[in-house]
């Protein structure tokens, strides 16, 4: 199959991990086309409109000309510019996939994208995380993949002693119960607790990687589903503190064929007892890592996770 993946922007470098994960790890092939930058944490690209010249165009016309399969991120539909080009001069006879990532115009208006696929007969719909799939009936959820091999994303051996560092990296921190955690943090603190937050912002993809792995914790945040974030530290070693409701549990479990999941997870009210749990008891943190990484390698890695998207493809 000829896969090609369009967004206005990569949400949290996902589409790039899917994009190199179906080249390397199967049979098909797969181009990413992306419009614009919206955070500047320049994750890896591959056709990105702003930086092409006219054989560019060229060669998106051929692939679109070519492609089975056009699989639109975020928002993305057939009315999307590619420069002189428009989708929606390349998709009669083509497979349609449509694959939502948490939005907030579709969080708040999920009905109108369900209208719109049925009015256009569109069956092929993916979500990035189990919460979604209330918002999108008919959809399937589609894990995101982080690449545990590459070496931002193996846990860092030898780090330092002292203080316990706990890793947020927040791109929207209205949403991801921040201010929670700065308050949580500083309260231990004050009670003599030897814990650190490391609060980054604004920071490339890379550094931001290279400083979560530097430290021992990883909060996600405390809406119920998870976030990239939480995989990428996961595949770090890292004790990885999140608010995972019933439903993101039971899915993630049936997906991953696993009944003990390596969250810790919790709530705004019992926040700071986990802190002062995990960073008073040294062995409890030790167990976590272990078993947060082995999850990882063993149940999350990317052939499991892109062969599911393959499958729904061949569907």
């Amino acid at each position: 199959m000829k896969i090609v993946m369009i967004a206005e922007n990569d949400p949290a470098g996902v589409a790039i991990n899917f994009t190199k994960a179906i080249n390397e790890h199967t049979q098909h092939s797969c181009r990413l086309i992306t419009t614009r930058t919206v955070y500047n944490f320049n994750f890896e690209k591959d056709l990105h409109i702003p930086d092409l010249r006219d054989d560019g165009f060229e060669l998106i016309s051929e692939l679109l000309k070519s492609a089975d399969i056009i699989h639109f991120h975020i928002l993305a539909d057939e009315n999307i510019k590619l420069g002189p080009l428009c989708v929606k001069d390349f998709v009669k006879g083509k497979a349609i996939v449509h694959h939502h990532h948490g939005h907030p115009d579709f969080r708040s208006s999920p009905g109108k994208y369900h209208s719109k696929y049925k009015s256009l007969g569109r069956q092929k719909l993916l979500v990035s995380t189990p919460d979604l799939l209330h918002l999108l009936p008919g959809a399937k959820w589609q894990p995101n993949l982080v690449p545990v091999n590459n070496p931002l994303y193996m846990p860092l051996k030898g780090k330092s002693n002292g203080s316990v560092r706990i890793a947020h990296s927040p791109t929207r921190k209205d949403l991801k119960n921040t201010a929670d955690l700065i308050n949580s943090v500083n309260r231990s603190k004050d009670s003599g607790l030897p814990v650190e937050l490391e609060l980054i912002e604004n920071t490339e993809h890379k550094e931001c990687l290279r400083r979560k792995r530097n430290c021992h914790l990883l909060f996600d945040h405390l809406q119920g589903y998870f976030g990239v974030s939480s995989l990428e530290g996961l595949s770090q070693g890292l004790c990885v503190i999140a608010g995972l409701d019933e439903w993101n549990q039971r899915n993630i479990a049936e997906f991953c064929r696993c009944k003990n999941l390596p969250w810790v997870i919790t709530n705004r009210e019992d926040l700071i007892a986990t802190i002062v749990e995990l960073v008073e008891n040294r062995d409890l943190r030790i167990e976590k890592s272990s078993k947060a990484r082995c999850f990882m390698e063993t149940c999350w890695n990317e052939e499991a996770v892109v062969m599911q998207l393959i499958n729904f493809y061949q569907k």
